[in-house]
């Protein structure tokens, strides 16, 4: 009987550890590997791919003004989902959420949350300081 009780407790602290840091459910903001952009000239001699490029390096020098130390220190209260080396776990992977995210999707993943991750963990400064620092991890 206390064989029971012990598996039932265990599976319902398995479930309640899932819904609460979730799994990494594919919605459509995860890149899918193709690649829909095509290359037009433009009348200044530069491609749209060549502008877009030139858009997310300046987006990247924008999000790299960030306290990593700080960041550090915020993301343990999401390192029981993601890993204490942003290597996933109940959650996914983060060590190269940058390269698939820009700053602002990552915020607004930390503040409203997704399926199986609750949202608002962090707040206001703290939550754009850990939002620039994962937008920086490529």
């Amino acid at each position: 009987m206390k064989k029971r009780w012990l598996l039932l407790l265990s599976v319902f602290a398995l479930a309640l550890l899932l819904a609460a840091c979730g799994g990494n459910d594919n919605d459509s903001d995860t890149n899918t590997g193709t690649n829909d952009n095509k290359t037009e000239q433009t009348d200044e001699g530069t491609t749209e791919t060549d502008e877009q490029a030139n858009e997310q390096t300046d987006e990247s020098a924008a999000d790299a003004s960030y306290d990593a130390d700080a960041a550090k220190a915020s993301y343990q209260s999401c390192a029981g989902c993601h890993g204490g080396n942003l290597e996933g776990g109940a959650g996914p992977a983060l060590s190269d959420v940058g390269s698939r995210l820009s700053k602002d999707e990552i915020l607004d993943i930390i503040k409203n949350g997704r399926p199986g991750m609750p949202a608002g963990l962090l707040q206001g400064d703290e939550a754009e300081n850990v939002a620039a620092w994962l937008a920086d991890q490529k």
